[in-house]
């Protein structure tokens, strides 16, 4: 008998890996390279070539389950959706819409992030939204709206990172989170380009770089102020991109030379003369970029923090240019497009702002519905969870898991354990799922069609493969019957290229317009770059279009002058503000939320290891991913440990002023010795975010995961 190929993508992180699935004679299913996706050109990691073993219906839910006698047990789907249509309804009737809560997740699809945003607005009238995704990237985007006027991940695709001059990684592990994508940075210094890696452990990507600076967890903001000092002091600055292409240079300026090289030593624990190293580096060649991660972003400070990277591109003209410019590496399948299309608390589909009357008007046309009708923006994903059980009592859940991944953990478990009601739609009974009153079963990559969006803005169609097993339903499916339980029969559709087909409308004219994008495109050119708007028929691609090596993929869609070909590079022209100007933003260092005292000396930082996706809700499932990282543990420097006693293996307890984690040390010299890392993938007594502060930025609201103090007890 013969088996057919799908061509697809990965489930897990925003690189968004092309692979085949093929189903096999005997049963199950085989992963295999796909050499023609040029974003891993075949390669997979640990995680990529596991990923079908999660289909396996021994290891994921297969039926609805309900709460009964404080048990969850097995019920149709009836009576699941029943009861939460029930659940929903009386809550709603007792304390209003907004004490209806949705939660969703930077795994879903477009299609469903779409559909969830719509259903929490149009079916259940709250404002009451967000997704993990808030805990991802979401410094990156304000710092890049502000300075920009525009957020995508990547304003440039991934391969022309090897074409540079040099990169300044900051924050990233990616040796470890999305391996396939070192290869870029390799063969940048095939190519003679340098690589400048910060973080405060010297980790498997640290080792690759020209230079690795490690400064203290927390002090990010200082690092790039003392780099932008340095560049103006050194008169590095270019002053034609300056006067031409940006406005607040001088504030800007200012701000950053108070930030001397001295001073900035004595914040960070980087040497002058590494500071001095680092400018040389990012200045001599005529082109470089600034790439970074989850380090400088999340914190409470993590949008100024990106702010002053920014800052550093543009005094040096290293942005709006070829082979130049600002990036941050998304981490999640799709936190790209789950915040572009509505799951967000104040966003509506096309990244339109929720609170922008135009927007309103062409989303409620879209939608049939009174723009009035809309409810307006509300709480961020933390503060969501903190009023779960007193101003929010019931929650709809979809594809998360913050009883492992949220800061401040042990609270949100508890908050959850407040709820009048909890349903959760998930592949796994997740730790959170095991707190529910109702869990749906739903399903995954290979057994649904749907879009993506990588970390490049790259539009993707991941393909159906193979089916679910019997009693599993889709994401849509669940917000379809939901609807019509709850008295809206029409708007919901199963069939996701339908449901895309309204994105795309909905999406149009919006700062990410997918109107020109079609499934049918998606399969022919790998993919279509966004913002890539629908023009009329007889309007050729816009004035200063990319259409150079990469711009659009090929294809006969990409080649007719009708179609626009999509946008893998931005800024090119002009910014996306309104007078096409870059803005810089005068930023000032200023300490972390929570600094190490007498009672907590040290200081935590969190992350992740190559064999554990995020919550590791489904990686923790796979033999071989546990084989290779079976459980939680400590870093700390040989310093550190001899100081407390502690041996290779110990069994050390990690005390915050939020709760206590237990996990055996690591003893290793590529950490600060007044630093120690815990990864987070794992729940009970080994949970890291137990100890993480959930200490607010100002503008995106992110948690400040990247650093709080603690002390280390050897038990």
């Amino acid at each position: 008998m013969e088996t057919t190929s799908t061509p697809t993508h990965c489930p897990y992180c925003a690189l968004q890996c092309g692979m085949n699935i093929t189903p096999l004679p005997q049963g199950g299913v085989e992963v295999t390279e796909r050499p023609d996706f040029p974003v891993n050109r075949g390669a997979l990691c640990g995680k990529g070539r596991t990923a079908a073993q999660v289909l396996s219906p021994a290891l994921r839910l297969t039926a609805p389950l309900v709460r009964d006698g404080g048990r969850l047990v097995p019920a149709s789907w009836e009576e699941a959706l029943a009861r939460i249509a029930g659940a929903l309804t009386a809550v709603r009737a007792d304390h209003g819409a907004d004490a209806l809560g949705v939660f969703g997740g930077g795994g879903l699809t477009n299609e469903k992030a779409y559909a969830l945003g719509k259903f929490a607005r149009v079916v259940l009238g709250t404002s009451q939204i967000d997704y993990n995704g808030r805990f991802c990237m979401s410094s990156a985007a304000a710092a890049g709206t502000r300075a920009f006027g525009l957020d995508r991940g990547l304003p440039f695709p991934l391969a022309d990172i090897p074409r540079t001059g040099c990169v300044i990684l900051v924050g990233s592990n990616l040796a470890e989170t999305m391996p396939p994508s070192l290869r870029f940075f390799s063969e940048l210094r095939e190519n003679g380009g340098t690589l400048i890696v910060v973080d405060p452990r010297r980790t498997r990507t640290a080792e690759q770089a020209d230079l690795h600076l490690a400064p203290r967890p927390g002090t990010d903001l200082a690092l790039a102020l003392g780099l932008l000092h340095l560049v103006v002091a050194e008169g590095r600055t270019d002053e034609e991109f300056i006067r031409e292409r940006t406005s607040g240079w001088e504030e800007a300026r200012a701000a950053a030379m108070a930030h001397w090289p001295e001073y900035v030593e004595r914040i960070t624990g980087v040497s002058v003369p590494e500071l001095r190293e680092a400018v040389r580096m990012f200045c001599a060649p005529e082109s470089a970029m600034v790439l970074t991660a989850r380090g400088p972003e999340q914190q409470s400070k993590g949008t100024d923090t990106v702010g002053a990277w920014i800052n550093l591109c543009l005094a040096t003209g290293r942005a709006g240019r070829p082979l130049s410019g600002y990036g941050c590496l998304t981490g999640q399948g799709n936190g790209q497009g789950g915040r572009e299309h509505g799951q967000k608390a104040d966003q509506l589909p096309g990244y339109r702002k929720l609170d922008d009357p135009a927007a309103r008007r062409h989303v409620a046309e879209v939608w049939g519905v009174d723009p009035d009708a809309l409810p307006g923006p509300g709480r961020s994903a933390y503060e969501l969870l903190d009023a779960l059980g007193t101003d929010v009592r019931a929650l709809l859940l979809m594809g998360s898991n913050p009883v492992v991944s949220a800061p401040r953990a042990a609270h949100v478990e508890q908050r959850l354990r407040s709820l009048d009601f909890l349903a959760v739609a998930d592949v796994v009974l997740s730790e959170t799922a095991e707190l529910a009153d109702v869990v749906l079963p739903v399903t995954q990559w290979a057994e649904e069609t749907g879009t993506t969006t990588s970390l490049e803005g790259r539009v993707l169609l991941r393909r159906r493969a193979v089916a679910a097993p019997p009693g599993v339903r889709s994401d849509l499916h669940v917000l379809h019957e939901l609807a019509a339980r709850l008295g809206v029969e029409k708007g919901f559709p199963t069939d996701p290229e339908e449901v895309f087909g309204e994105l795309r409308r909905a999406s149009a004219g919006g700062p990410a317009d997918y109107s020109g994008i079609t499934y049918r495109r998606l399969a022919e050119e790998n993919g279509v770059f966004w913002p890539c708007p629908e023009p009329p028929a007889a309007e050729g691609a816009p004035a200063g279009a990319d259409r150079g090596p990469g711009a659009g993929g090929g294809g006969a869609a990409a080649r007719d002058t009708a179609v626009h070909p999509g946008t893998p590079r931005l800024f090119l022209d002009r910014f996306a503000t309104e007078d096409g100007r870059a803005r810089f933003v005068a930023v000032a260092h200023r300490a972390a939320a929570e600094e190490p005292d007498a009672e907590y000396p040290l200081l935590l930082t969190t992350g992740r290891v190559v064999a554990q996706y995020q919550s590791g809700a489904q990686t923790r499932r796979v033999a071989e991913l546990n084989a290779a990282a079976p459980g939680p543990f400590v870093e700390l420097h040989p310093r550190l440990a001899a100081r407390l006693g502690a041996a290779e293996g110990d069994p050390v307890a990690v005390v915050s002023r939020r709760g206590r984690a237990v996990a055996p040390a690591r003893i290793t010299s590529a950490i600060r010795p007044d630093t120690v890392f815990m990864p987070f993938h794992w729940p009970g007594e080994g949970r890291a975010n137990t100890l993480t502060n959930p200490a607010l930025d100002p503008v995106s609201r992110m948690p400040e995961f990247k650093t709080c103090a603690v002390r280390v007890e050897v038990l």
